[in-house]
């Protein structure tokens, strides 16, 4: 594999972990989430460098297979220039639900 890829993969892994570990000494509750605007808006960069990373794997290497590759750059693209329209369910449905599958993807091409 690519060193580029690599570290872009790297950088998605890295993104993830540092979402994980706004919740390491607390449960992940949504109503926490939506009172505390410096996590929301980590929150959302760490989409953005993850959404960011993806698409520069995709035009290096289209075979590299992530499942929802084209979502998570879509959802990228809406943070950084639709930041307006962003749901905060979105968001939080995306942690709790995409980014764990995203993270083992990740792993498994790295290894």
């Amino acid at each position: 594999m690519d060193n580029e890829i690599k570290t872009w993969l790297y950088d998605i892994f890295q993104s993830i972990n540092e979402i994980d570990s706004y919740y390491t000494d607390k449960p992940r509750k949504y109503a926490d989430y939506l009172s505390d605007l410096k996590t929301k808006r980590a929150v959302e960069r760490n989409i953005e460098i993850i959404g960011e990373a993806v698409n520069r794997i995709l035009k290096k290497d289209k075979p590299v297979n992530l499942e929802n590759a084209q979502k998570i750059i879509g959802t990228r693209n809406r943070i950084a220039n639709g930041y307006d329209k962003i749901s905060d369910d979105l968001i939080w449905s995306i942690v709790i639900n995409n980014l764990p599958k995203l993270k083992e993807e990740v792993q498994n091409l790295l290894k």
